[in-house]
């Protein structure tokens, strides 16, 4: 056993109390300020508080008192979790509600009633083993919703530590889907016979790489015709409007269909640009509708709204666009996203091996073929 005694920085005496076991198995530590003023009080206060220490150590574990620890089930925690932590901490409305659906169809039903303590590795592998025809990054969802939980549950002290080990499965980069340059123009085409909102959501995706819920809540005053530039500040969720994804704004300067679209789109029926005849926004179902049905006239891959973000993405590296233009103009929060669309620049990586002929100083084959000796000069073999 030892006490320790030294200058508090903001003025006291700080004491530290180390008690151990005859048998060196077990020790206790406290640190903490003295509430008396001296340093010979502040030692009397220290060894008082050490012989407590000493006999707390040395209790039997059924003479402890206190009263043991009531750990909650998933299921009865998911909802202070949820409360707790997506929603004080602002998520975005569509995050609280993935995480709502992951807990009750994916974890309720396998883990929601075991005490949290009580969720073993055992438990985390056969969850993954009913999750199997689920894709990686979907397994991985769901196993990071659970790991957040049960940190958070330590954080809060509702359990000591994590009861588990949750390893996430390796997902494979693949490549994103899109439409090639005459499958997008085909698009736009039947656009204009699906309804008068069509053509401009298509371009909206196609050509200024907005998301379905960027779409939904741009307003009017976001569209600045005369610098043919639009900004992207808000974006919809089941009618709750909140930031983009990422957090900020960006702006995005229109094509000069895109201009003409959203110029012969002009209304006065209310403050969004898309809308329904009474005024009301149009709904995410809407929009992905209307979508679906221009891709099922145009013959193309019916992937709803989000494939003209790609394609969006797509096309600009295909015309050879920096990395750092995709980025901002799409709006993705760090250049490992952006860089998905890289391979389809090939003019990039032309220009790339270009810069080693500079540095050997070869212009052109002749030179390479005047370097090599004629057949005559070649050694045999």
């Amino acid at each position: 056993m030892s006490i320790t005694i030294r200058p508090y920085r903001r003025g006291g005496w700080e004491v530290d109390i180390r008690v151990v076991t005859p048998d060196g198995t077990r020790q206790l530590r406290e640190r903490k300020r003295a509430p008396v003023s001296s340093r010979t009080a502040a030692q009397r206060w220290a060894e008082g508080l050490e012989r407590l220490l000493f006999e707390k150590l040395m209790a039997p574990p059924d003479q402890d008192n206190s009263p043991p620890k009531e750990v909650p089930t998933l299921r009865q925690f998911a909802s202070r979790f949820i409360d707790g932590h997506s929603r004080a901490n602002r998520q975005k409305p569509s995050g609280v509600a993935a995480k709502e659906m992951i807990i009750r169809v994916h974890l309720a039903p396998v883990v929601g009633d075991k005490r949290l303590d009580a969720i073993k590795t055992e438990d985390v592998q056969h969850l993954k083993g009913g999750l199997r025809t689920k894709a990686p990054k979907t397994v991985n969802n769901v196993l990071t919703v659970l790991n957040v939980l049960l940190k958070k549950a330590v954080e809060w002290e509702v359990i000591d530590r994590m009861p588990c080990t949750i390893t996430l499965l390796p997902v494979p980069k693949t490549s994103m889907s899109f439409y090639d340059f005459e499958e997008y123009e085909r698009l736009v085409a039947a656009a204009r016979f699906i309804s008068r909102s069509t053509p401009l959501i298509v371009l909206l995706g196609g050509e200024a790489g907005l998301r379905c819920g960027e779409m939904i809540a741009l307003e009017w005053k976001d569209v600045d015709l005369e610098k043919r530039q639009l900004c992207v500040q808000r974006s919809d969720w089941n009618g709750q409007v909140t930031s983009p994804k990422g957090g900020r704004l960006r702006y995005v300067p229109m094509t000069l269909r895109l201009a003409a679209s959203l110029r012969e789109h002009r209304h006065l029926k209310g403050s969004r640009v898309l809308c329904q005849d009474d005024g009301q926004p149009l709904t995410r179902q809407m929009v992905q509708y209307q979508v679906l049905r221009a891709s099922r006239r145009a013959k193309v891959p019916e992937e709803g709204v989000h494939i003209l973000r790609h394609s969006f993405c797509s096309h600009l590296a295909m015309r050879g666009a920096p990395a750092k233009a995709i980025q901002e103009l799409a709006g993705h929060r760090d250049l490992g996203m952006t860089q998905r669309y890289m391979h389809l620049n090939p003019a990039a990586l032309d220009s790339a091996i270009r810069l080693l002929d500079q540095a050997s100083g070869v212009k052109n084959f002749g030179d390479i073929l005047a370097t090599v000796p004629s057949s005559e000069g070649r050694p045999n073999g």
